[in-house]
Formats: C-alpha cells, sequence, structure tokens
C-alpha cells in the first residue's frame, strides 16, 4: 500500500496544516501484549470511550487497547494514511470519506467477522451503496445510526390535540393551524450552515430516488429532474419559521425550541442533549418528515453516524474483532445508545430514548434511507450552496449550480462509475 493512493483523496493544504501534530509518532515497544489502537471521530462521546477503554483492559490481558477521540479527527487520519501510519480500527461515520477508504483499499474486508449476522441489513446495505463502484466485500461494521425528521413539543401538541402529519398537506395544514393559534410552527437556525442540510436530507429521502447520485454519475439523470419538488418544499417551510432564520445559529435554534419559542424543529435527535441542557424539562417526541402526500412514500432519514473500520494494515485481525465484540455487547452499546441518543444498528431488545418513539415504528420495519449529503463531496460545499438559494429564492439557479459543480467535483468518480458501467453493463 502507497501514500499516493490516498493522497487523491487529501488536498495539499489539509496535509501540511495537520502534519506537524504526528511528527512523534513512534512504533510501540512489543511486550508479547497485542496492542490495538482505535481512532474514533466523535469527540462529543470521548467519555464513553475513555470508560470503554478502561473496561476493556481491565477484563483482557493479552490485549491492550487504547482508543483516541481527537478533535478533526478525520482529517488527522488522512495525514497519517499519507504516512503509512495507520491505526488498527477506526470510527467513523457512513459517508463519503468511507467511500474514499474504501475505493483506496486502505480498509480490511470483514466479511469473515463472525457479529456481521447481528447486525441489522438495512445500515449494512447503507454502506454498500456507499461504494463507488460495486467492491467485493465487506468494509465496516456499522455500530449506531442516527435519525432526523421533525421533533415537537409533546405539552403543545396534547394542549390543542393536534395530530401527527403524515401526508405534506397535513403538514403545511398543521403550520397554518398553528400559525392561527398565535404560535410558531418551526425553527430552523440557518446562520450555521450545515444546519440547512437537516431538512433538505428529510425532504430529499421522500422525495428523489435514493441513489440519485449515482445515477447521476452515470449520466442517467440530473439534479435538476430530480430536486425540483425537495428544493421548492424546502423554500416553503421558510413561510413557517423564525423571521430572519439565516441571523440564528443552530445553538439559538436549540435553545428556542426549548424555551416553547416554536412548536417544532426541522433536525436531528442529534439535537435533542443541546435542547435538554436549557430545559431539562421539555417533553419531546419526533415523527417522519411527511414530505410526499402519498404517505407511504415517506421514509426516516437515518444514516449510519458510527461504524468501525479495520484497517488493511492490521497486523492482529483476530484481535481487532475481539475489541470489536467487546464495543458490541448488548450492554456497551446500550451505554452508547443512552449517551448519545443513538439508534442501535445492531439487532436486539435495545432500549431508545423516548424522543425517538414516533420513529421507532420505522426503524424496526427497516423503512429507511440514508442521508443523502452522504454522497456529496466536501469542496462542492452543499450546505452553503442551499443556504444561498434559500436566501434568493431562484430555484432554477440553484439546480444549474448544482448540476455543474457536480460535474466539477466528481469528474473522477464519474469517469470511473461510466467506465466499470461500461465494462460491466451497469
Amino acid at each position: 500500500m502507497t501514500g499516493k493512493r490516498i493522497i487523491t483523496c487529501l488536498s495539499a493544504m489539509t496535509l501540511l496544516a495537520v502534519s506537524t501534530l504526528l511528527g512523534g509518532c513512534q512504533a510501540s515497544v512489543n511486550t508479547g501484549v497485542v496492542e490495538i489502537e482505535l481512532v474514533q471521530y466523535k469527540p462529543e462521546a470521548a467519555r464513553y470511550f475513555d470508560e470503554v477503554e478502561k473496561k476493556f483492559n481491565e477484563t483482557h490481558e493479552n490485549i491492550r487497547l487504547t482508543i483516541s477521540s481527537p478533535n478533526d479527527a478525520t482529517t488527522i487520519l488522512k495525514t497519517r494514511f499519507i504516512r503509512e501510519d495507520y491505526p488498527d480500527i477506526i470510527g467513523i461515520g457512513g459517508n463519503i470519506d468511507y467511500s474514499n477508504f474504501v475505493d483506496a483499499g486502505i480498509l480490511s474486508d470483514v466479511s469473515d467477522y463472525p457479529g456481521l449476522k447481528e447486525i441489522r441489513g438495512t445500515y449494512l446495505d447503507t454502506l454498500e451503496k456507499l461504494e463507488y463502484v460495486p467492491t467485493e466485500g465487506i468494509y465496516g461494521v456499522p455500530y449506531a445510526a442516527n435519525a432526523a425528521g421533525v421533533l415537537y413539543n409533546k405539552e403543545i401538541f396534547k394542549e390543542h390535540g393536534w395530530k401527527i402529519p403524515e401526508t405534506w398537506t397535513e403538514f403545511i395544514e398543521l403550520c397554518e393551524e398553528i400559525q392561527d393559534a398565535g404560535l410558531q410552527p418551526l425553527y430552523f437556525g440557518y446562520k450555521d450552515i450545515w444546519t440547512t442540510l437537516a431538512p433538505w436530507n428529510a425532504l430529499a429521502v421522500d422525495l428523489a430516488p435514493a441513489d440519485v447520485c449515482s445515477r447521476v454519475n452515470a449520466g442517467e439523470t440530473t439534479f435538476a429532474e430530480e430536486y425540483r419538488e425537495v428544493a421548492e418544499k424546502v423554500k416553503t417551510l421558510l413561510d413557517y419559521g423564525e423571521p430572519g432564520p439565516f441571523a440564528y445559529n443552530y445553538n439559538d435554534a436549540c435553545t428556542a425550541f426549548a424555551r416553547g419559542d416554536a412548536v417544532m424543529y426541522t433536525i436531528g435527535s442529534y439535537a435533542v442533549p443541546q435542547i435538554l441542557m436549557t430545559n431539562p424539562d421539555i417533553q419531546i417526541d419526533s415523527f417522519v418528515m411527511p414530505g410526499s402526500d402519498d404517505a407511504d412514500r415517506n421514509v426516516l432519514n437515518s444514516g449510519v453516524d458510527l461504524q468501525f473500520c479495520v484497517m488493511s494494515e492490521c497486523p492482529n485481525k483476530e484481535a481487532a474483532y475481539e475489541v470489536l465484540d467487546f464495543l458490541l455487547e448488548e450492554e456497551n452499546l446500550q451505554d452508547y445508545i443512552d449517551a448519545q441518543n443513538a439508534v442501535p444498528c445492531k439487532e436486539g431488545n435495545f432500549k431508545l430514548a423516548s424522543m425517538l418513539d414516533g420513529m421507532s415504528e420505522y426503524i424496526e420495519a427497516g423503512k429507511t434511507v440514508d442521508y443523502q449529503d452522504h454522497y456529496y463531496p466536501a469542496e462542492m460545499s452543499v450546505d452553503a450552496q442551499i443556504q444561498t438559494f434559500l436566501l434568493d429564492g431562484d430555484v432554477d439557479k440553484f439546480l444549474a449550480k448544482f448540476d455543474k459543480d457536480w460535474q466539477r467535483y466528481n469528474r473522477d468518480v464519474i469517469r470511473k462509475v461510466q467506465e466499470y458501467n461500461a465494462a460491466n453493463g451497469n
């Protein structure tokens, strides 16, 4: 494995920015105990992983586990890959970074890992669909997922007798009823550009093909054709949000919802801990964004938030699998679910946070579709494009730019996909 294969995934600027952080890395001294290093990308879960490391090392004499949870872990990992300084296991999201790592050939095929048989098939399928072209094998073990749709204030709903909407028309009618009652239906906090992706993704899974990015890469369709209804409905939602949503950030939105300044909040389950910090007594539940007027088309926006990948350079795959077994033990996974308001990717009788009650039916049925932004290249800055579009309201200009930029930032992937399809008959 050479660094040249990896550098295509990175910019030289990124390498220069963090290379100085890694200059002191040294190979560990062989003490007869197998050393396993795990680097995971969620600093907000650092306390959980510190405890996991401690518990594992107290119960395993022949393996010593070291877990790090650095800020900006993905950038640090990419730089280490260029230096061919690989940890044994990485904990990353199911997104375009994973796609690049599979494409670069730096992840180990874990098809022989026995624990896979307990992982929900929908989340294994999610990872497979992220591959640019079909790649034989399985390269990640899904651990936890998240879910995004609409959070709502249960007390206000109960007070007014409002019902959960199941179609787009019912949702807009509900927003009108809330306004007529003198209340604000929604809050956005679009000053932080990433927040624009929450309602965008939740609508896109209902209204656009799940494989739209792959189909565009194959030259079979365009975003102008597939995303028009998504764009128009995201724009419509502005009529029911706070005045001047681009002046308020994510923290403002969480605080406003916690204080009852809005009845609903179009965001994922990951926002709940932030909301509870302001108002621990608020009663929150959630429902799937009803983007379509055909209720059967509406699905839960849920993707792999954390998965574990064994690196192809890992010399102790059996020991790495023992670490995965420990992480997937029901008690440990339940602790993670409790700490992060997460959805388990493993089958089992896990207790979900009460604010996911309205989505549990979709989770159990596997009626979920991945976040479409997991396929978007970071260089394209789709969140900023959505924010600009919502400011000027020009659907045609937005969609034209989306298609133009997609061709620009995905040209290598598009070429690879079309060459594969030509050789293999789609």
